[in-house]
């Protein structure tokens, strides 16, 4: 016997393509932004993420026959930020220097319109066991496409991936510097992480013509 029916296993596969929450649904983007110039803080951020959604969704399910509807945003809130700030002291515990370079980001995972949006749609009409798969879901998804920007902006803008040299020694002039490549250092900048989920957006489309609004 399978341990997810097709049904469960579309709360996890869809948001990682056909319904991604950033190119899909254009949620989450402040971060997508802010963090991705190094691939190691992107890695954080999502499996940050990954832990606060897929909790919080349970936590939310299980609670949804006692919220009253008029307080449900507040609850909302504050089952996310007593998840944040539990991510945030073990982030201070045993990874301090990420901690400090993502600084105010993972506070603000808090506001992060992926979260409630799930919290609403999904984990307050579902069990928790699929509210646990759409949270986890939806928070791959949206680190996928972190992970892939911080792949792309590290790589051309400092010629590393998670700090290690790849690309050669631009000092020495080893690896590819050798042969005249230079780093680009437009790729650290903010906007091109805008660029560089646009173009993920290109591709998704020119793949699945269905994604193309009319």
């Amino acid at each position: 016997m399978a341990l997810l029916s097709k049904k469960d296993s579309r709360l996890i596969l869809d948001p990682l393509a056909d319904n991604n929450p950033i190119t899909i649904q254009v949620l989450g983007i402040c971060s997508a932004l802010a963090i991705t110039a190094q691939l190691k803080a992107s890695i954080v951020m999502a499996i940050s993420v990954i832990a606060v959604l897929g909790i919080g969704n349970v936590v939310i399910s299980l609670m949804r026959n006692v919220i009253p509807s008029k307080i449900r945003i507040i609850v909302q809130l504050v089952v996310v930020a007593a998840l944040v700030i539990i991510v945030d002291q073990v982030l201070k515990a045993f990874a301090y220097s990420l901690s400090k370079e993502l600084s105010v980001f993972i506070g603000l995972i808090i506001t992060n319109c992926i979260i409630m949006g799930r919290f609403e749609a999904f984990a307050l009409g579902n069990g928790p066991w699929r509210s646990f798969l759409d949270g986890i879901g939806n928070a791959a998804g949206y680190g996928v496409i972190l992970i892939i920007v911080g792949f792309f902006r590290e790589l051309l803008g400092s010629g590393t991936l998670l700090g290690i040299q790849v690309l050669g020694d631009p000092i020495s002039k080893t690896g590819l510097y050798a042969i005249g490549y230079e780093n680009n250092g437009f790729m650290l900048l903010s906007p091109m992480a805008l660029i560089i989920v646009g173009l993920i957006i290109w591709v998704q489309r020119a793949q699945n013509k269905d994604l193309i609004e009319e």
